[in-house]
């Protein structure tokens, strides 16, 4: 399928409290090249007012949280985001500098018909540094390199509609935090690539990640959902008993230990879901890969 048959939409979702920031992203959006892109914008428990015309908004009475909001993104362009052949997923305070990005991502898909997820690389607008984290590989140190992934950044991405067909969407019940990574494997044990584009870029400040004691509960009560979820029964434990090493290693404040060991046990002690767990020639894919899911 060449790239003028490729149709790109968008989904945002906002809380209502960047109205500024969220005009400069959609603006960015209907500034790139090719044709246009379909834009949705989800107000997660707030209202959506002062669009530019053509972009249509889907108001929730309650915050569903990151996974669920982007998911009624989703349907907003028809089950499973049918209607388009890719959906992009943008962050409501960032920024796409470049206008041809849409016709990149594009070009990425009719180019790979197995490439399912592309991740950009987020960039503070002022320094251009890309945060560490920021980078959804181990081997951080240089994200200017483009690679094959595991894993994605949730506001900054674009999807193939037919990933959602196929495995599903993004995880309600996690709220925030590790959606991405489950929707991950599910593509990559239904046979789809990721890759991360250094060259495709969203602007977006630089921020300190939230430490505070919802932060680590949430954390640690989805890493055990998502390994119930995912992964072979011989290596759940490998993997949690990894993710307690790490986290003990970085000395947390009490208070956070004392929030994260609380998610851990919330983890167990409430459903994950559905389980599906990945065949292990996916396990030796993703140890290939260069991050095998035990960290």
């Amino acid at each position: 399928m060449g790239t003028a048959q490729l149709t790109v939409g968008a989904v945002i979702i906002t809380m209502g409290t960047r109205p500024e920031e969220l005009r400069a992203l959609l603006d960015s959006v209907a500034a790139q090249d090719g044709a246009p892109v379909q834009t949705v914008v989800v107000g997660n428990g707030a209202p959506v007012t002062g669009l530019p015309e053509g972009v249509r908004s889907v108001e929730l009475p309650e915050n569903l949280g990151i996974p669920g909001g982007r998911n009624v993104g989703i349907e907003a362009f028809g089950p499973g985001g049918g209607d388009v052949d890719i959906l992009l997923f943008l962050d409501d305070d960032g920024h796409l500098p470049d206008a041809g990005t849409a016709e990149a991502v594009r070009e990425a898909f009719a180019a790979d018909p197995r490439l399912g997820i592309v991740s950009f690389r987020i960039a503070d607008p002022d320094t251009g540094v890309t945060q560490r984290r920021h980078v959804p590989r181990l081997r951080a140190s240089d994200p200017l390199r483009s690679s094959r992934v595991t894993t994605f950044l949730g506001g900054a991405n674009a999807v193939r509609t037919q990933v959602f067909a196929q495995v599903g969407g993004l995880p309600d019940e996690f709220f925030y935090a590790h959606e991405e990574t489950d929707l991950a494997w599910r593509a990559l044990d239904a046979g789809w690539q990721i890759d991360y584009r250094a060259d495709l870029v969203l602007h977006h400040p630089t921020t300190a990640p939230s430490r505070h004691a919802h932060y680590h509960r949430m954390v640690a009560r989805n890493r055990v959902w998502l390994a119930r979820r995912n992964l072979p029964l011989l290596l759940i434990p490998v993997y949690l008993g990894v993710w307690m090493l790490l986290t003990l290693l970085r000395r947390p404040s009490w208070a956070a230990l004392k929030a994260w060991f609380g998610g851990f046990a919330e983890g167990w002690r409430t459903p994950a879901g559905s389980r599906r767990p990945m065949r292990w020639r996916t396990v030796w894919r993703l140890t290939r890969l260069g991050r095998p899911p035990v960290i």
